[in-house]
C-alpha cells in the first residue's frame, strides 16, 4: 500500500450529503459538541497522581482544556500539526498543489496524520516528564494507564473539531477556546468560592465592592484597572473587526445590480494569533517539563510555578505592568521584557498570517476564481481571471501583513494590560465569538429569506 492510499483511508467524520446545512441542523451539532467539551473537562484522568500542569492554568484557556482532565492535550496536537505542515508548504519544502483537489486531499490527509502522532507524543511527555504523574498504587502500569486517557481524550478532540467544522458553525478549534475563555472570564468577574468551598472575593466585581466597603484604595485601583482593561480591550477588538476594504463588483447576467466584496483588515482572522499563542503555550509547557524532569533550569529558562524567571521565554512572557505599577514592584526590565513579546508576537503573527492565507486558499489567485465562479467582475475591467488577480494582489499581501502585525500587536498588549482572563484569551474568546455571531446571523438570514436563498444558488 502506498503513503498516498494510507492518508486517504485514514478514519474521518462522514460530511453531510447536503450542499447547504439547514440553521438548525448546525446548531444542534454546536450544542452537542459544546456540552461534550464541558462534560469532558470535568472528567478526571483515572489514576491520575501528581498534576504539576496545574500551576500552568492561564495556559489552559489558550490551549482549549483543564489540565488534569482527560481533555487534556486540548487542541495542543490540532495546532502543532497545522504550524509544522503551514511552515513545510510555506517555505516549498512540501510542494502540495493546494489549488488542486488531489493535493487538498493529500495536504488534509498528511495534517491529520501529524495530529495523530502529535496526540501520542504529547501524551507520552505529559506523563514521562511527571506533568501527569501517575498514582504509586497503580505501579508500573500507571503511566501507560494515563497515555492511553490522554491519547483517547486527544482523538476526541480531534473528531469533535471536525464534526463541528462538517455540520456545525466554525471549527471546534475556535469553540473550545471561546467555550474556555467564557467560563473563565464569568469566574474572574463574579467568583465568591476559594477551592475549599469558603467565601472568597477571586472575582474581581466581587473584590471592588468589597474593597470600596473597607476603604482598600490599591484594592479598588486593582479592581478598577482590571475592570476598565477588560471593557476597553473589547472595545477596540470589536471595532477592529469591522475594519475592511469594500471591491465593488457586479453580476455579469443581472444588469445594474451591483455588491461589494469585502476583504476583512484581519484577513487572516484570529488564526495567527491562535497559532502564535499555541506556539508559546506549548514552548513554556514543554521548558517547564524539562526543568521538572532534569531537576534543574534549561536554555528556555528557570520556570518557577509555571512563570519563566529568567532565558528565553522570560523574554517571550507577559508581566502585568498595570499591576506592577499599582502595587509599586515595576522594575524597568519589565518594559525590555514588553517590548520583546511585542515584537515577537507581531513578526510570528505575520508570518503566520501568510503561511495560512496561501494554504487555507486566501490568496489572490483563488479570490480572483471564487469571484468569478460566483458570475462576478470588477466593473470597467475585462471579465479575465488574470486581470482580477492582478487588482486583488494589491489589497491581499498588504492586508495580509498588515492584519498579521496589528493583531499579533493588539495581542501582545493585551497581555501586559492585566484582563480578566489574560489578554490573548480575551482577544481569541471576543474574535472567535464575534466571527460565531456572524455566522450564525448569515446562516439564520439564508434559512429566512428563500429569495436570498435561491439567488446564492444554496
Amino acid at each position: 500500500m502506498q503513503f498516498t492510499d494510507i492518508l486517504k483511508n485514514l478514519p474521518e467524520v462522514k460530511p453531510p450529503v447536503e450542499k447547504k446545512l439547514s440553521f438548525n441542523v448546525k446548531l444542534k451539532w454546536t450544542i452537542i459538541i459544546l456540552v461534550a467539551f464541558f462534560v469532558m473537562a470535568n472528567i478526571a484522568l483515572y489514576g491520575l497522581g501528581a498534576n504539576a500542569l496545574s500551576r500552568f492554568e492561564y495556559l489552559a484557556v489558550i490551549m482549549g482544556t483543564e489540565f488534569g482532565s482527560i481533555i487534556s492535550l486540548g487542541i495542543g496536537p490540532i495546532v502543532m500539526a497545522s504550524i509544522i505542515l503551514q511552515l513545510l508548504v510555506g517555505s516549498k519544502i512540501l510542494d502540495i498543489d493546494l489549488s488542486d483537489p488531489e493535493g487538498k486531499k493529500f495536504y488534509q490527509g498528511l495534517q491529520k496524520l501529524l495530529v495523530f502522532f502529535f496526540i501520542i507524543f504529547e501524551a507520552t511527555i505529559y506523563v514521562v516528564m511527571k506533568g501527569l504523574a501517575p498514582d504509586a498504587a497503580l505501579g508500573g502500569y500507571g503511566s501507560i494507564i494515563l497515555i492511553v486517557q490522554l491519547c483517547l481524550g486527544g482523538l476526541a478532540i480531534l473528531f469533535m473539531d471536525e464534526i463541528m467544522t462538517k455540520w456545525g458553525f466554525g471549527s471546534g478549534v475556535s469553540l473550545f477556546i471561546a467555550a474556555g475563555v467564557g467560563w473563565r472570564l464569568i469566574a474572574a468577574a463574579f467568583g465568591f468560592l476559594s477551592p475549599e468551598g469558603t467565601f472568597q472575593a477571586s472575582g474581581k466585581v466581587i473584590a471592588l465592592i468589597i474593597s470600596l466597603m473597607n476603604a482598600d484604595s490599591q484594592g479598588t485601583m486593582l479592581a478598577i484597572a482590571t475592570i476598565l482593561s477588560t471593557v476597553i480591550l473589547f472595545l477596540i477588538i470589536v471595532w477592529a473587526q469591522s475594519l475592511k476594504i469594500e471591491i465593488p463588483l457586479s453580476y455579469d447576467r443581472l444588469r445594474g445590480y451591483t455588491m461589494k466584496w469585502p476583504l476583512q483588515f484581519f484577513y487572516a482572522s484570529n488564526i495567527p494569533v491562535i497559532l502564535t499563542a499555541a506556539l508559546i503555550a506549548n514552548l513554556q509547557l514543554f521548558g517547564g517539563l524539562l526543568q521538572n524532569w532534569i531537576g534543574h533550569p534549561t536554555f528556555l529558562g528557570n520556570v518557577v510555578n509555571g512563570r519563566a524567571t529568567s532565558g528565553f521565554l522570560y523574554w517571550i512572557s507577559s508581566t502585568d505592568i498595570v499591576n506592577a505599577i499599582i502595587t509599586g514592584s515595576w522594575q524597568w526590565i519589565l518594559l525590555g521584557q514588553t517590548f520583546s513579546l511585542i515584537l515577537f508576537y507581531m513578526a510570528i503573527s505575520a508570518i503566520f498570517s501568510v503561511f495560512w492565507v496561501k494554504t487555507a486558499g486566501m490568496d489572490a489567485s483563488n479570490q480572483a476564481q471564487n469571484i468569478l465562479k460566483s458570475g462576478l467582475q470588477i466593473p470597467g475591467f475585462r471579465k479575465d481571471e488574470r486581470i482580477l488577480e492582478s487588482v486583488l494582489s494589491r489589497y491581499v499581501l498588504p492586508l495580509t501583513i498588515m492584519g498579521g502585525l496589528a493583531i499579533g500587536l493588539l495581542a501582545a498588549a493585551a497581555d501586559v494590560l492585566g484582563a480578566l482572563v489574560g489578554g490573548t484569551s480575551l482577544l481569541l474568546g471576543i474574535m472567535i465569538i464575534f466571527q460565531f455571531y456572524q455566522n450564525i446571523a448569515h446562516q439564520h438570514a439564508m434559512d429566512m429569506n428563500p429569495a436570498l436563498k435561491k439567488m446564492m444558488g444554496a
